[in-house]
């Protein structure tokens, strides 16, 4: 059994020599109780049951093809040291378009034997979880690009008027600690190294380790329990691009009010890019630099099996896309829980 799980380490840290495309966009979806949409190695991390999520983000309302993104997702506990997934997005940005679906494995490994079996989504003091876990999901994803209303009348070679489709396969692998107080997670994503010529050959004409979009994904987080109805959580998230260097990290922090059929939360983010764009200020003729800084502040309803969320994004800096923010909602739904014949909430 120990060779088992050496084998099962030895693979994850090998699998940093892969390389891979761009895959669903990380935003705040993760902080609506769905690590799994970020890291597979939480797919049936609950101990009894499953969790669904379907989630619908729109940016700048003001704005004609702004970005938009659909995903839904779906993982089970199966055994003792089993879980499932799968994901399903759809991510659209002006013309261009990708569509995908993930199915995922995680192999969990409980450390505590006596531990009773909870049917609550989410984890309480009065827990004993101490887990840990490792994940894959392999999937495919469509990429389009919608050339059909671009102006023929000006004539240029690389523009075909047409609905360009092409496909590729794709990879993330995973780990995860979790207890009932604290969790760290590490995911490396877009492993799978896919060319594709929609843009034209001469892209790729590149070696292919200055090709590639893996993303490394890491996530903190601790809970604070009180003597009273509230719990407290903060957290963070990093991730880096390998292909472009870029870096950035959330800084979260969500608190709980727990009732009787479930509870409220609400929560406030901040994301920090550590590289910045720069532009000429048309007043000055300075030439400025500007990171990408977002704050979302979120809330949300855990009721009896069903979710509700909606966070809203506003962008900091002298230049911005619009006026408007982003808008995400999501709703849930956990499932095969059994019976409630405990105070599980």
């Amino acid at each position: 059994m120990v060779k088992f799980y050496s084998s099962l380490i030895l693979l994850f840290f090998f699998t940093f020599g892969i390389k891979s495309q761009e895959g669903v966009p990380v935003y705040f979806d993760y902080l609506t109780e769905n690590y799994y949409l970020v890291h597979p190695s939480m797919a049936g991390v609950n101990l009894v049951g499953g969790k669904l999520r379907m989630t619908a983000r729109k940016q700048w309302f003001d704005q004609v093809e702004a970005p938009e993104l659909q995903t839904l997702t779906a993982d089970l506990r199966l055994t003792e040291r089993s879980g499932i997934g799968v994901t399903a997005f759809n991510d659209q940005n002006g013309y261009h378009s990708q569509k995908g679906i993930y199915l995922t494995y995680a192999h969990h490994i409980n450390f505590n034997d006596d531990i009773v079996l909870s049917k609550r989504p989410y984890p309480s003091k009065y827990d004993e979880i101490d887990q840990l876990s490792f994940g894959i999901s392999v999937g495919g994803i469509q990429n389009s690009l919608d050339q059909t209303s671009f102006d023929l009348f000006d004539p240029d070679p690389l523009i075909s008027g047409l609905l360009e489709n092409t496909g590729y396969f794709n990879m993330d692998v995973g780990m995860s600690y979790v207890n009932s107080k604290y969790y760290a997670h590490l995911t490396i994503k877009n492993l799978l190294f896919s060319p594709h010529n929609m843009y034209g050959d001469f892209e790729y004409d590149y070696p292919r380790d200055k090709t590639s979009f893996r993303r490394l994904v890491a996530s903190l987080g601790y809970i604070f329990y009180t003597d009273r109805p509230w719990s407290f959580e903060p957290s963070v998230l990093f991730q880096v691009s390998e292909l472009t260097k870029e870096k950035a990290i959330d800084t979260n922090f969500k608190a709980y009010y727990k009732l009787n059929s479930g509870r409220l939360w609400a929560g406030l983010s901040f994301r920090n890019s550590f590289e910045g764009a720069e532009y000429l200020d048309s007043d000055t003729g300075e030439l400025k630099q500007q990171t990408l800084q977002l704050i979302t502040p979120l809330f949300g309803i855990d009721f009896k099996d069903f979710v509700f969320s909606y966070n809203y994004s506003h962008q900091f800096g002298d230049i911005n896309f619009g006026s408007g923010g982003f808008h995400q909602i999501t709703i849930g739904f956990n499932f095969l829980r059994g019976s409630i014949d405990c105070d599980c909430f």
